[in-house]
């Protein structure tokens, strides 16, 4: 196993991100289909469990595509004034799309700014035995 840690040139969180690649080495892959996630890099051995995988990339994205969408719907119902039939056939397609292929690299950002950052599950510590409870 080669020797990587924080300290060692470490990898732009964006890049492993976009690229959904391992947050240390920025080499292995962080999936193995397309949304479920490798037991670890086999590059340099980084253990993916210890990482948070939640809904959170999925709140970012639906707030970010929602916004994106709907500004284009009213736009496109101002100006062209379609049938509700045609708005769901544009509309549809587009959040379905858009949210399978944001979603992949924000879980990775996601999973890389944890690394980077060293974040790991809230704890808390009593102050008069200073062990965690």
């Amino acid at each position: 196993m080669s020797d990587y840690s924080n300290s060692d040139t470490p990898v732009s969180p964006i890049k492993a991100g976009l690229g959904c690649r391992c947050p240390r080495c920025g080499k292995g892959k962080l999936f193995n289909g397309i949304l479920e996630f490798a037991e670890g890099c086999k590059v340099c051995d980084l253990d993916y469990a210890e990482f948070e995988k939640g809904d959170g990339p999925a709140v970012f994205i639906i707030l970010i595509l929602g916004f994106i969408v709907v500004g284009f719907a009213l736009l496109v119902e101002v100006i062209y004034e379609p049938p509700l039939w045609l708005h769901a056939i544009l509309w549809g397609p587009m959040i379905i799309g858009g949210s399978i292929w944001m979603l992949r690299p924000m879980k990775a950002f996601i999973i890389a700014m944890q690394y980077s950052y060293n974040a790991r599950e809230g704890q808390l510590v009593n102050k008069d035995t200073d062990q965690d409870t």
